[in-house]
């Protein structure tokens, strides 16, 4: 531990009571703000937990734009499933409350959403489910207006195309990648939305997707786990561009997955209350970790793109947390710092 606390960097003047910087150990030359938080959306007065409405996952376009979906109940069964809306927040960051909220808000409050990539700088496209019924839905997010491009009720005696769809990911001809949790599916898509394989890859509970420069697909799986904040063992998935699929990585529950700016998988493990990095070879190493109850949830890369360079976010890591355990709040940190050449030095010295 000792050794870890050496390496802790932080920006102190952005440190808040109760935020997870205050647990978050990182390697020396990296520093972590608090990015996204609010006030006033915590019920219980006497904890004074700071953060936004519950939020697992999230995305950046191309401009550094970031956008989270309040969680829906997707796991618990015989509670009423509700509409929660999806959150876009500019660069630079932002405070929520209750009364500044509105401005934040983007596109139509829909059931349980979790969002997923952009596409083509102006598209977002967002998962949702229907528990009760079984169906799901992907919908594309443009201008703030949502239009579903696959899924849905399907016609009288037949079965619907998604029953609990979870991540999605984009390949480079813009097609996609839907993993379905409940049918333990990856359904495959054209840029229109029209199915190439209903099955084209079969996983247990899949759940977080992603594409690298390759073309490969990678999957996090919650394996035995009913649900993602149980213990697993749970799997990471590498599938071949020619559709072959292998188990890089059992045991760790990822909650969430990203690539970095140069291709390597980082995944958070909220059960570990950690951010590492996967290697193709299945070598894990770890790169963060929270203490005090914390932990994190969501994670996203910012692209490298003429816009992001000029914010300064530029490759940074972002991570949705739970601190000291708090589930109904969270807050986003940026976590920034020369991560691939870390990466890179760190995956030789493992390899030693």
């Amino acid at each position: 531990m000792e050794r870890w606390r050496r390496r802790f960097v932080v920006g102190l003047l952005l440190l808040a009571p109760g935020s997870a910087l205050a647990g978050l150990e990182l390697p020396p030359g990296f520093t972590a703000q608090v990015y996204v938080t609010g006030d006033g959306f915590d019920s219980s007065t006497g904890r004074g937990a700071r953060g936004i409405p519950s939020s697992a996952t999230l995305t950046i376009d191309h401009a550094g734009v970031l956008y989270l979906a309040r969680n829906g109940r997707r796991y618990f069964a015989g509670e009423a499933d509700d509409i929660f809306p999806i959150y876009r927040i500019p660069v630079g960051g932002a405070q929520l409350t209750r009364q500044s909220e509105a401005r934040y808000l983007y596109g139509p409050p829909l059931p349980n959403p979790q969002v997923g990539p952009t596409r083509d700088g102006r598209e977002l496209f967002v998962t949702t489910f229907d528990r009760e019924r079984k169906v799901g839905v992907l919908y594309r997010i443009a201008d703030g207006r949502a239009e579903l491009l696959a899924g849905g009720t399907p016609e009288r005696g037949t079965p619907p195309l998604f029953k609990q769809p979870e991540g999605v990911a984009v390949d480079a001809g813009g097609g996609f990648f839907v993993a379905d949790r409940e049918q333990g599916l990856i359904v495959r898509l054209d840029a229109a939305g029209r199915v190439l394989s209903r099955r084209y890859v079969a996983v247990t509970r899949p759940r977080a997707l992603a594409v690298d420069g390759a073309g490969s697909l990678w999957i996090g799986s919650d394996g035995n786990a009913e649900a993602p904040y149980q213990q697993g063992p749970g799997e990471i998935w590498q599938v071949s561009p020619e559709g072959v699929p292998r188990v890089v990585l059992r045991g760790p529950v990822a909650q969430a997955i990203a690539l970095s700016a140069g291709g390597h998988l980082v995944v958070a493990d909220r059960h570990a209350a950690q951010v590492f990095v996967v290697t193709p070879e299945g070598t894990r190493i770890e790169f963060a970790r929270f203490t005090d109850g914390d932990f994190p949830r969501g994670l996203a890369v910012a692209p490298v793109t003429p816009e992001t360079r000029r914010a300064g976010i530029a490759g940074d890591l972002f991570v949705v947390t739970i601190n000291r355990g708090i589930f109904p709040v969270n807050e986003v940190l940026r976590i920034s710092g020369p991560l691939d050449e870390w990466i890179r030095d760190a995956g030789t010295k493992h390899a030693r």
